[in-house]
């Protein structure tokens, strides 16, 4: 069906023919480049690869394919078996790995899976890597080491352990605090990782009202895995009925992040971030006494997040910027201004004290404390912050259009608005923005616009679609 090639990785899905789909040998073929490309760059070391993968029902055959090809490459493996993507990333900062392969097709429907790449720091990897690498497995040049060399393999079941253990370190993360205030939860695991990760680290922060949906790991996902909120019927009705103080919602490799309020309303995932970057702001004085010259008060999101972000930021004296849609663009402004915080809207929190990674885990630790320094439930908290509405939408793409001409065209016809193309186009007005931009996942345009008003963000969105059509025809 689908086979995607990005210079983070390759996302498709499982079955059918080589090269259209993530087979078997389109796996060991990138793989195989992958570990060319950890071994050219550490001359002389014993190259060692951590691997870790979500609840997916591919995942065990995946797994399999991906640890023997790094062994027959040299390379030895130490496998986490079922764990979070943040996990995996801790796992090769703590390991000194040269690298790592997280198998997770993230927010994707079931029948997908991707292998998602990360150099020695944990982080995915730059786009003059994964070019480098892409090029590698299309000339399919590979050569196998010989029995004599072949790597090794061992299972590390603690690092899972050691991520929760560091972000309890944190000082933001109340601990006690979050234990007193006796909180009442409902958890949705989506039948992945995080159905064993999210319940595990409440019951660590003293949470122990806690209702379990589809937490079982076994990869039948319950309902679509993206955190939106016509997807989550089935948790905002369970928190209403069991008069929990709030649910958790994480999508199946916990790296995105949604609440729902005491009232069964959706908080947005727009705000999770939104509200853990005011509660480090509010806290910002604190950390650079405890870390001299290593943070500055800035903020990063991606074009696509809500402006409610720069907003915040801005009210408390700091600087804000939006870098290019995904995370190692993020991830590279963040370390660029020092800022203490960042992330992207789709429900994904960067806290660099603990790791330059989107981290759910890490996020509800933050959430929580943010909560009870407040001192207000969930509905009144989102109400602190500026408004916004955000409609999302999308354009399936067809080999025969011409992307770059279609984005050239838009540009022409919003020339006296202020435009942003440094990830397909960004319009912005003063109240509202349209954003479009091809995605890096799948064979769709994204279009995702912002207002003061829900009416006026689906207006945005469908005078936009309609010029595109427009163009298209």
């Amino acid at each position: 069906m689908s086979l995607i090639k990005s210079i983070s990785g390759i996302r498709g899905t499982i079955g059918g023919a080589a090269g259209d789909n993530l087979t078997p040998l389109d796996t060991v073929r990138f793989v195989s480049a992958f570990a060319l490309f950890l071994k050219k760059n550490n001359p002389g070391v014993r190259v060692r690869a951590v691997v870790g993968r979500d609840g997916r029902v591919s995942g065990a055959m995946l797994r399999d394919l991906v640890v023997g090809t790094l062994i027959s490459q040299g390379i030895d493996v130490v496998d986490l078996e079922m764990a979070t993507t943040p996990t995996v990333e801790m796992g090769v900062i703590m390991l000194k790995a040269q690298g790592g392969i997280i198998l997770t097709a993230s927010h994707n429907p079931a029948g997908w899976n991707a292998l998602k790449l990360l150099n020695a720091a944990g982080e995915f990897l730059t786009a003059v890597d994964g070019q480098q690498i892409l090029e590698t497995a299309e000339r399919n040049d590979l050569s196998f080491e010989t029995e004599d060399k072949l790597g090794s393999y061992s299972i590390n079941q603690e690092i899972a352990e050691e991520h929760l253990t560091e972000i309890l370190k944190l000082p933001l993360v109340k601990k006690d605090n979050i234990a007193a205030r006796d909180f009442k939860v409902v958890v949705d695991g989506i039948n992945s990782i995080g159905g064993v990760m999210v319940p595990k680290l409440l019951r660590l922060l003293g949470v122990n009202k806690i209702i379990e949906l589809n937490c079982e790991p076994n990869g039948r996902f319950a309902h679509k895995p993206e955190p939106l909120d016509e997807n989550l019927t089935e948790i905002k009705a369970r928190v209403k009925a069991e008069k929990a103080d709030l649910g958790i919602i994480v999508d199946p490799d916990v790296d995105r992040l949604a609440f729902i309020d005491e009232n069964g309303v959706m908080f947005g995932e727009e705000y999770t971030l939104v509200a853990v970057s005011d509660y480090v702001l509010r806290n910002f004085e604190a950390l650079k006494a405890a870390n001299p010259g290593k943070y500055e008060k800035a903020t990063v999101s991606n074009l696509s997040s809500s402006r409610a972000l720069k907003d915040i930021t801005e009210n408390y004296g700091g600087k804000y910027e939006a870098a290019a849609v995904g995370e190692v663009n993020v991830v590279a402004s963040m370390r660029a201004l020092k800022a203490v915080i960042g992330g992207e809207g789709n429900g994904g929190v960067i806290f660099p004290e603990l790791h330059y990674g989107r981290d759910a885990l890490l996020g509800i630790a933050l959430f929580l404390s943010a909560l009870i320094e407040k001192k207000q439930v969930i509905s009144e908290y989102k109400k602190s912050f500026p408004e916004y509405f955000m409609v999302k939408d999308r354009l399936d793409l067809t080999p025969n259009i011409n992307l770059s001409e279609l984005l050239n065209n838009i540009k022409e016809a919003y020339k006296h608005e202020k435009i942003t193309d440094i990830d397909g186009v960004k319009i912005d007005w003063p109240d509202s923005w349209v954003h479009l931009r091809a995605s890096n996942t799948e064979p769709i345009v994204r279009i995702y616009a912002e207002a003061k008003s829900l009416d006026s963000a689906a207006q945005k969105v469908a005078e936009i679609k309609e010029k595109i059509l427009a163009y298209i025809k």
